[in-house]
């Protein structure tokens, strides 16, 4: 046994206790518990505390497991979109003019820690302060249920397009290019069938969470043997199995492990480096240049036809600072480009920048209802086939959240009550594939106000039944909702006792109780089944021979 390895662990077993505690309060006090552990690495600092080899692995494996799920969900479709790549695009150019403009103005006239900075060198810190956060955005859109959302698949998007610029840019300032054999990754593409086959066969036990972490890390190793970013090569095999049936069931395999993994890299973001008086100033001054950040990309993507409510959510989402840019300033501090301290600056920064994006987003629709008129004014008369009105005539229940769930009680209600029930979700994949399969469903977000709006006839709807991912998502379209004027009966189903009452006082009148109905609704449907035999099995010895 590695007594060594259990002495470090056991370190590191402290600071994730600390962890816990921080974390449950910031979630305590509504805000989630990344927050904490932000802040815990900051403390851990101040005592001058180091990162230790668990925690360091437990932060890599986090982020690759994470761009591994990302991949899972991302569309190439997405990436097409000019609203995507041309924001990402016109944004980072934008940006990283912008800040350094500004970082040179206030080391020409000597201003504290920027004095003597070049103009290169402003352009290296402007350049890395243009990301957003990978690892924040798709951690907060998880939370709020909107990965599949037009405004999530968006910022998505966007971040991959940053991602794949900073690998560009890494790889020509280091001076190592992809290795030769970087053509054969090419191969991966007609191997598709081959992964999905074993995937197909793998089952839903311990051999699937096994093959997908084999997926996550091999592809992972595999890149960087060939001279690219590992991570890379997650967000790759990711994409490779995205379109197969058991995706979903993959990305919720994952996801307890990346959540547990995850906790060390926002540990290692407080942890690398001390915190000085001077960095931490620094810090929070450039920190509300995320509201910069953030109005120019509402901007962009008013422009490129995206609804008002949309371009704010995902504006939101992206006001941040991101790892990559600690990574392009630990290479310009390696390079001898940069002073030491502008990493300190930049890590602070970014821990300042997500605790601010997790209250903008927490406020976000409540922000969005308060100055909509302003945020309409921005909106272009032409919109995208994703945003356009919705025609819900002749139906009088609806199912919001075409999940396994949600599917299996549109098919219910479908046979009882034929064409008077529609399903929504939010997710362009899933609605092709159930127009495919002949479901009618309407592709909108029933947490979104402007949804309601766009459908029409809904006071024609009598029952509106919600089968969305999780809580929060359920509460968020309970609001619009109820804001909407709905005066018909609705529907929940809930995974957990504690969601009852809290249901119940959003204005739900029928619930049911995925956990404890579940046995009770398997007896049912075998008592029917018994029951129908053998009142066949009677009617055919009544019958005369």
């Amino acid at each position: 046994m590695d007594f060594q390895l259990i002495a470090t662990a056991l370190g590191d077993v402290a600071w994730i206790g600390l962890a816990f505690v921080l974390g449950l309060l910031s979630r305590a006090v509504g805000l989630p518990p990344m927050v904490g552990f932000l802040a815990t690495g900051f403390a851990l600092n101040l005592y001058g505390i180091a990162s230790g080899e668990v925690l360091q692995r437990l932060s890599d494996l986090g982020v690759t497991l994470l761009l591994f799920t990302v991949g899972l969900k991302l569309s190439l479709r997405t990436l097409a979109r000019p609203q995507v790549w041309a924001v990402a695009g016109l944004h980072m150019s934008m940006a990283v003019v912008g800040f350094a403009a500004a970082i040179h103005l206030l080391a020409l006239v000597g201003a504290p820690l920027v004095s003597g900075v070049g103009l290169p060198q402003s352009l290296l810190i402007a350049f890395a302060l243009s990301f957003s956060s990978t690892v924040f955005v798709v951690k907060v859109l998880e939370e709020k249920g909107a990965t599949a959302s037009v405004a999530g698949r968006t910022a998505v998007g966007v971040l991959i397009v940053q991602d794949l610029a900073a690998v560009a840019f890494l790889a020509a300032a280091a001076n190592t290019w992809p290795s030769p054999w970087a053509l054969l990754l090419l191969l991966l593409i007609p191997l598709r069938p081959l992964l999905t086959l074993v995937l197909e066969r793998v089952g839903h036990g311990e051999l699937l969470v096994l093959y997908s972490l084999l997926l996550a890390l091999g592809g992972a190793q595999i890149f960087e043997l060939a001279g690219l970013k590992g991570d890379l090569g997650a967000l790759v095999l990711g994409v490779l199995v995205a379109r197969h049936h058991k995706a979903d069931e993959v990305a919720k395999t994952m996801f307890g492990l990346k959540d547990l993994f995850l906790l060390g890299f926002f540990l290692s973001i407080g942890l690398s480096g001390p915190l000085t008086l001077e960095a931490l100033l620094a810090g929070a001054a450039i920190t509300p240049f995320v509201l910069v950040k953030s109005a120019l990309f509402f901007g962009l993507f008013t422009r490129f036809k995206l609804r008002a409510r949309t371009s704010l959510h995902a504006s939101l989402t992206l006001a941040n600072y991101s790892e990559f840019g600690l990574i392009v300033a630990a290479l310009g501090v390696a390079n001898g480009w940069l002073d030491a301290r502008w990493l300190i600056v930049l890590a602070t920064a970014l821990s300042l920048s997500c605790a601010v994006a997790v209250v903008l987003n927490a406020a976000a629709d409540g922000i969005h209802r308060r100055y909509r008129a302003v945020w309409t004014r921005f909106e272009r008369s032409e919109r995208l086939p994703d945003e356009r009105s919705l025609d819900i005539a002749g139906a009088s229940i609806a199912v919001l959240g075409m999940g396994r769930i949600g599917t299996a009680a549109y098919d219910h209600m479908q046979r009882l009550y034929g064409g008077a029930v529609v399903g929504v979700d939010f997710d362009p994949l899933k609605v092709r594939h159930h127009e495919s399969a002949g479901r009618r469903v309407l592709l909108g977000d029933p947490r979104d106000g402007d949804f309601w709006e766009r459908v029409r006839s809904t006071q024609a709807l009598d029952v509106v039944m919600l089968a969305l991912p999780n809580l929060a998502a359920k509460l968020a379209a309970l609001d619009r909702i109820s804001a909407s004027a709905f005066e018909g009966r609705i529907a929940a189903a809930v995974r957990f006792p504690d969601e009852i009452d809290v249901m119940r006082e959003a204005g739900v009148s029928i619930l049911f109780n995925l956990s404890a109905e579940a046995g009770s609704g398997f007896a049912r449907h075998v008592a029917a089944q018994v029951s129908s035999r053998a009142n066949t099995g009677a009617d055919a010895e009544g019958r005369p021979g």
